[in-house]
C-alpha cells in the first residue's frame, strides 16, 4: 500500500492512497507562496473541507470543475458548496463523530475550536478536522483549531501522522502543536497553516528545535514536494 502527501501550501495538502487522491482544503491560485503551481494539474477525486474560510475553499469550485471530484464537509459548508453549481450527486454532507465509508478507508469528523464562515457571508457550520484510516493506517488531520482538549479523544486511536497548523495567529503555534501532538500520542507531525501571510510566518529551524526537544518529528514539506507517509 503507497501513501503519500503533497503539499500545495497553507493548509492543502493531497493524500494519495495508493493512487486515489484526497486533496484537502484548496487554496493556492490566491496564495503567492505557491505561484509556480498550475491549479488545473491537480485532479482529486475527493475534496475535503474542514470549514469555508477563504484560504481552505478558494479553488474547490475550479478543482472540483476540472476533476469532477466528490466534495465533503460538514452540512451547511455543503450547502455552500452546492450553491457554487458542484452536482448535488458530487457533494456529501456528514457531521461531528460521523464516519464515511469510502473506496479508499474510513473518514471520521472530529472536533476543531475555530471558527466557520462561508465566503458568501452565511454561517457555515462548526469548523472540523478528519481521522483517515487507511488500511490501518490512521492521519488525522486537524483544520484550523487552537489547542483543545478534545484532542485526547485521539489519543487512543494510536495516530500515524497528525497534520497541524502552527503559524499561530489564527490557529495554533508552535508550542501548543506540541502539546496537541501529546494530547493525541502521535509523534510525526506535518505542519500546516504557516508563512502564507505575515501574522502566521514562523522560523523554521526555531520550530524543528522545539519538537526534536520533545521527541516529536516535525516535517514542513516545500510547497509542490510529496513525502511518503
Amino acid at each position: 500500500m503507497i501513501m503519500k502527501a503533497t503539499y500545495y501550501g497553507q493548509s492543502c495538502v493531497e493524500f494519495d492512497f495508493d493512487g486515489t487522491k484526497v486533496l484537502l482544503d484548496p487554496f493556492v491560485t490566491y496564495n503567492p507562496l505557491a505561484k509556480a503551481i498550475d491549479v488545473n494539474t491537480i485532479k482529486p477525486d475527493y475534496i475535503f473541507l474542514s470549514h469555508g474560510h477563504q484560504d481552505h475553499v478558494a479553488d474547490m469550485a475550479t478543482i472540483q470543475k476540472n476533476s469532477n471530484a466528490t466534495v465533503l464537509a460538514i452540512v451547511e459548508t455543503a450547502a455552500w458548496v452546492r450553491r457554487q453549481g458542484v452536482p448535488e450527486d458530487k457533494v456529501v454532507e456528514f457531521n461531528l463523530g460521523g464516519t464515511i465509508q469510502l473506496p479508499f478507508g474510513s473518514v471520521k469528523m472530529v472536533y476543531a475550536a475555530h471558527t466557520n464562515s462561508t465566503p458568501d457571508g452565511q454561517y457555515g457550520g462548526f469548523p472540523v478536522g478528519f481521522v483517515f484510516n487507511v488500511h490501518g493506517k490512521k492521519i488525522y488531520f486537524a483544520g484550523d483549531t487552537a489547542l483543545t482538549m478534545e484532542m485526547k479523544l485521539l489519543a487512543d486511536l494510536k495516530l500515524d501522522w497528525a497534520f497541524l497548523p502552527i503559524g499561530g495567529y489564527y490557529t495554533m503555534d508552535v508550542d501548543d502543536a506540541i502539546r496537541a501532538a501529546e494530547f493525541i500520542n502521535c509523534s510525526r507531525v506535518v505542519g500546516i497553516h504557516y508563512d502564507s501571510f505575515p501574522p502566521i510566518q514562523i522560523d523554521k529551524q526555531k520550530a524543528f528545535d522545539k519538537f526534536q526537544n520533545e521527541d516529536i518529528s516535525l516535517s514542513l514539506p516545500k510547497i509542490g514536494e510529496t513525502i511518503e507517509l
